[in-house]
């Protein structure tokens, strides 16, 4: 009989922060842990969303037993329904308030029945999925209601930490559940599959608490409005804000439609407490006065159309701010979001208010364990093996370090990539095989219908312009009707190198018709040589040009 293997392969959150997506597979049967999405970067002109490579599991959809999420955070749960459009996943399990905000989330793409919800208790007993034993453990971070996920297989016990820090003062006063993790310690793991993201900051995270205890001493002093933004997602930030708020006598707008959303849902699963007195409709802004208000905002991470963003260039529908106002902006810019975040900042502190982030105030603390916390955990847990996950390389790396520090053989220690196929066996942990893992691109209403060569395009068009000729040639004979008449977008000053350009075309055009080359595809072909040749004589830029030949 042959030994169990079990293969756990990522498909997406290594060597990057985002899209996590971590697939098990043993005895025939896969499951999956989070189905997360990323943000795109700068170079992905026009991407709304990045999302993991479902071709393996697509491929395999018939042998996918469920989907277990370990929390409600965009990059764990966000690609979900882009995932059951592809893959008939029976279940999805998670927590309470991850299943209500999935269930919204799934309800706006109309897939509210695409698979059965099912809601953990991770304090019951362990759940049954073909070969695999799920037991979940209480971990605290940035959201409530987060979960490490234990699988017990027969070829052996894996620990997914998802995302987690040992705070000894939440907000909710759930802790990371030490005690279980050190019962599951004793009990044996054979490979700790680990949160990477602060492995490189020495110490230990600062608790949520000390965020509420900044509000406590910023707010209360300030006289004009005070603008609170942060992830949509942060449940217990939104919390803390609101108590503030309602000691101080301030009233609570809520800005951003992901902002409303999640807290109507937290409010009615009762994870989140307010009277409903103290809040007002962004409408009704202007009928208080500055020092009567606290708004909360989406757009921490300077996205484009975010609230945030709109306020600072003084296009929101419904809010300004002005000299006297103070924003706070409790997050940490996503690696890639700094530049947007900076202009951001700088569009506020131009319109005269004063911005407090974490680089000038305490206003934020991470949701991740810094590195004594993942010492705190690998000395809990004492694993036999180790496979750091979500971050990049660097983080990856230090975090193998700390597990070797922790005395996990370096044979032991498994630095993976986004498809590497890793087997664990009684034998131990290697990575076998890679397979394709790549990305996949929502473009508007289109997924994955953006290839590299649209965005090579697309950084064409917004570096260097587009140039667009329109030439009329006769079908008879193939004479020129008329001059080619120009188009030029984002090409600078165009103006002074127009009447160059037109001539330029019409001797290309006169040079055809002479030799007699009539083809459409043969005219438009000389016509972009001829005058990309000439523009970047002229300017050392390469814009899109764009030949149409019209037959009359």
């Amino acid at each position: 009989m042959p030994e169990p293997v079990l293969r756990i392969i990522p498909l997406g959150g290594l060597g990057e922060v985002g899209k996590n997506m971590t697939v098990y597979e043993t005895g025939g049967d896969i499951l999956v842990v989070d189905a997360g999405l990323a943000f795109p970067r700068d170079e992905q002109l026009g991407v709304d969303l990045v999302l993991p490579d479902f071709g393996y599991v697509r491929e395999r959809a018939a042998r996918v037993r469920a989907v277990v999420l370990t929390h409600g955070h965009e990059d764990h749960v966000g690609a979900l329904p882009y995932l059951l459009r592809e893959v008939a996943v029976r279940e999805i399990w998670a927590t309470k308030l991850t299943l209500g905000l999935v269930q919204s989330k799934l309800d706006e793409h109309g897939l509210l029945r695409a698979a059965e919800l099912c809601e953990v208790d991770p304090h019951g007993t362990p759940v049954e999925l073909g070969p695999f034993r799920v037991e979940f453990v209480r971990m605290a971070h940035s959201i409530p209601d987060t979960v490490a996920v234990v699988l017990d297989t027969p070829a052996g016990r894996v620990l997914h930490t998802g995302d987690y820090k040992i705070d000894h003062t939440p907000v909710d006063g759930i802790k990371t559940d030490v005690g279980r993790l050190a019962d599951i310690g004793n009990r044996g793991v054979d490979l700790l599959v680990g949160d990477s993201t602060n492995a490189e900051r020495p110490g230990v995270t600062l608790s949520e608490r000390v965020v509420g205890e900044a509000f406590r001493q910023l707010i209360p002093v300030r006289r004009g409005r005070i603008l609170v933004s942060s992830f949509a997602s942060n449940i217990h930030r939104m919390q803390q804000a609101i108590d503030v708020a309602a000691e101080v006598g301030r009233k609570v707008a809520l800005i951003g439609r992901s902002m409303r959303k999640n807290l109507n849902i937290a409010r009615n699963l009762g994870y989140l407490e307010a009277p409903e007195e103290i809040f007002v409709r962004p409408p009704e802004l202007d009928d208080y006065r500055p020092h009567e208000l606290l708004i909360l905002c989406s757009g921490s991470q300077g996205e484009p159309v975010s609230a945030l963003t709109r306020i600072a260039y003084n296009d929101h529908p419904a809010v300004r701010v002005e000299r006297g106002d103070t924003v706070i902006i409790s997050a940490k810019p996503i690696p890639g979001n700094e530049l947007r975040v900076h202009h951001t900042i700088n569009g506020l502190a131009k319109l005269g208010a004063e911005v407090l982030h974490e680089e000038n105030a305490l206003v934020h603390t991470s949701g991740h364990a810094n590195a004594e916390e993942i010492r705190t955990v690998l000395s809990l847990l004492r694993p036999r093996a180790v496979m750091p996950v979500h971050g990049e390389f660097r983080m990856l790396a230090a975090h193998a370090r700390l597990a070797q520090e922790a005395g996990v053989p370096a044979d032991a220690i498994v630095l993976a990539e986004n498809g590497s196929v890793v087997e664990l066996s009684r034998g131990g942990v290697r990575v076998v095989d890679r397979i394709e893992a790549g990305v996949t691109f929502v473009d508007g209403l289109g997924v994955g219908d953006v290839r590299d060569v649209a965005l090579r395009d697309r950084r064409r068009l917004s570096e260097d312009g587009v140039v667009i000729i329109v030439a009329t040639v006769g079908t008879t004979n193939g004479d020129l009707a008329s001059s080619p008449e120009l188009i030029v977008r984002g090409f600078g000053d165009a103006a002074p190198m127009l009447d160059e350009m037109r001539s330029e075309a019409d001797r290309v055009l006169r040079e055809c018709v002479e030799q007699r080359v009539t083809e459409i595809k043969l005219l438009q072909e000389h016509l972009h040589d001829g005058l990309g040749q000439l523009l970047y004589e002229r300017t050392g830029r390469r814009p899109m040009i764009l030949p149409v030949i019209v037959e009359v």
